[in-house]
Order: structure tokens, then C-alpha cells, then sequence
């Protein structure tokens, strides 16, 4: 099994062990006070991507209130639950890598825990094409790795058979990969979880600058 199936159907397993209809998540992070950096941005009804959006809670819930929203994940049973979770946005079932949107159709792009389970080798063309997507002083805000590790881990979260892969570089990397796109960061910060750790980045395409 490749490790885009991994993905794909560890999170159809453990989808409401990693977060329920309610909201309460297995790793309960402040998502909203990291909105709460980015919303202030963007002009009200902004288009506004969020890769691995999961089941829509609570990220594309909290943007679908004053942005239009579209998320994309790679996980069918993810993305049922999210039309169902949250109406008011639009959401797509495919493997990010593989998406085409038009050029600057978006105002803003977040990517929270999701780009670290796209195979490392691909997460630079990825960031070609957000960095394309997004419109002239756009935004991006992502989650990524702290240390560079691949790996797997089975059973995750406790559920029986679901089996996750992760592909991730240091921070470094993932800054230097940035500014070589074209984008500038405003901030980068080390967000603790127990054992581990990942960094929370926001970046912006400079005005008037294309890939």
C-alpha cells in the first residue's frame, strides 16, 4: 500500500476518534487563536482554501461564517462528514498534490496537520502551485514539521487497524522552501504537543509577484 492509502484510509478510521460531531478532538489545539491572527486580513467573503480540512470542524466552520470557504481532503469519509458538519462551504474529495485551481483564486490558503502526510519528495511542487493560487497579498498558513521525520505508526489513536504515515523536513527547510517560492513570512512559530512539536508558519505573497 502506497502511503497516499495509508493516509487515506487511516483517517477514514479513526475520523471521529481523531475529532467528533461535537468538536472535541483527540489533540485539542487553539485553532480558533490562530484564525484569529489570519481572519483580520482578508476582506469579508474572501475566497479561502483550506487543505486537509477534515471534517470541517473546526476550521472551515469557523471561516464559513465570514469567507467563502472550500476544503479538499483526501479522506471520503472526512469530507461526508463535513458537507453534513458544515453546510455553508464547499468541500472536495482528492489528494491536494493533485489539484488544479486557476491562477490567484485565492485570498487565503491554511493547512493545518496535513501537509506533514504528503510524501516529503512532494511538498515542494506543492508549494509552487499555493504559492500560484493564492492572489497578490494573499495569505498562508500552515502547520509543518519542526524535525525532518518519516515514518508510520499503527493503531493510532487506539483504533484497531488504522495505520498513519507521516513525511516531514525541519523547519528550516520548510522556510527556506517559502522565501525560494516567493513568499515572504511574517512569522513562524514552535507549537508544542506533549512529545512532539510542529511550527506554525504565516506567509504572504508579495504584491504583484508571480511564480
Amino acid at each position: 500500500m502506497n502511503s497516499k492509502d495509508i493516509v487515506r484510509q487511516g483517517y477514514d478510521k479513526v475520523s471521529y476518534a481523531y475529532r467528533n460531531d461535537e468538536g472535541n478532538a483527540a489533540y485539542p489545539l487553539d485553532y480558533a487563536a490562530w484564525l484569529s491572527e489570519l481572519t483580520p486580513l482578508l476582506p469579508p467573503e474572501s475566497r479561502v482554501l483550506e487543505l486537509g480540512c477534515g471534517c470541517g470542524l473546526p476550521v472551515a466552520q469557523i471561516l464559513s461564517e465570514d469567507f467563502a470557504v472550500t476544503g479538499v481532503d483526501i479522506s471520503p469519509v472526512q469530507i461526508e462528514r463535513a458537507h453534513s458538519l458544515v453546510p455553508r462551504a464547499d468541500f472536495i474529495c482528492a489528494d491536494m498534490t493533485e489539484l488544479d485551481f486557476p491562477a490567484q483564486s485565492f485570498a487565503a490558503i491554511v493547512s493545518l496537520y496535513a501537509i506533514i502526510h504528503v510524501p516529503l519528495d512532494e511538498q515542494p511542487a506543492l508549494f509552487a502551485k499555493l504559492f500560484d493560487w493564492l492572489q497578490p497579498e494573499g495569505y498562508l498558513l500552515i502547520t509543518v514539521g519542526s524535525r525532518a521525520w518519516t515514518g508510520t505508526e499503527t493503531d493510532w489513536l487506539d483504533v484497531s487497524g488504522a495505520t498513519m504515515f507521516w513525511s516531514h523536513a525541519d523547519v528550516k527547510t520548510y522556510e527556506s522552501w517559502l522565501t525560494e517560492f516567493g513568499f515572504k513570512l511574517r512569522w513562524s512559530k514552535l507549537i508544542p504537543e506533549g512529545n512532539g512539536r510542529h511550527q506554525l508558519i504565516l506567509a504572504e505573497k508579495p504584491e504583484n509577484k508571480s511564480v
